[in-house]
């Protein structure tokens, strides 16, 4: 019997790898955890550039950590397509480190329905579904 060997494929933790965002536009500093076509977990930490942190930004985080949860593969593109439901905790303070995570529901071809949830340590800020697709428009 011949021998075989399974090839495994390795995170990359740096989130530009996956996306054109960049500075200020890149919520995400580091992903931690990525199952291509299925799931996402990465880690932000608030600026404390910014006078405020917008809860509108914590939609921004879960919709480009969703893109790297639902591609198969680096560099894929996508965009928002819905944002299905959301209900938000209370706002992020500047300093505070964000647990992101993505995890796809559905599929449709190349559109994508996805649960997405922020947390600060126990608390969570953010839960919300939205649709996304896959590939240029």
């Amino acid at each position: 019997m011949p021998f075989q060997c399974k090839v495994a494929t390795l995170l990359n933790p740096d989130p530009t790898a996956y996306l054109p965002h960049r500075y200020p536009f890149m919520m995400l500093d580091r992903v931690l955890e990525q199952q291509p076509g299925s799931f996402a977990r990465a880690r932000y930490r608030t600026s404390a550039s910014l006078q405020a942190y917008p809860q509108t930004l914590l939609v921004e985080a879960v919709a480009q950590l969703s893109g790297i949860a639902a591609a198969g593969q680096q560099g894929e593109g996508g965009f928002l397509a819905a944002v299905e439901q959301a209900s938000f905790g209370r706002a992020p303070r500047l300093g505070e480190t964000l647990e992101v995570s993505a995890r796809v529901i559905k599929s449709f071809g190349r559109l994508h329905l996805i649960e997405g949830q922020v947390w600060v340590e126990d608390e969570e800020l953010l839960h919300v579904t939205l649709a996304l697709g896959i590939g240029p428009l």
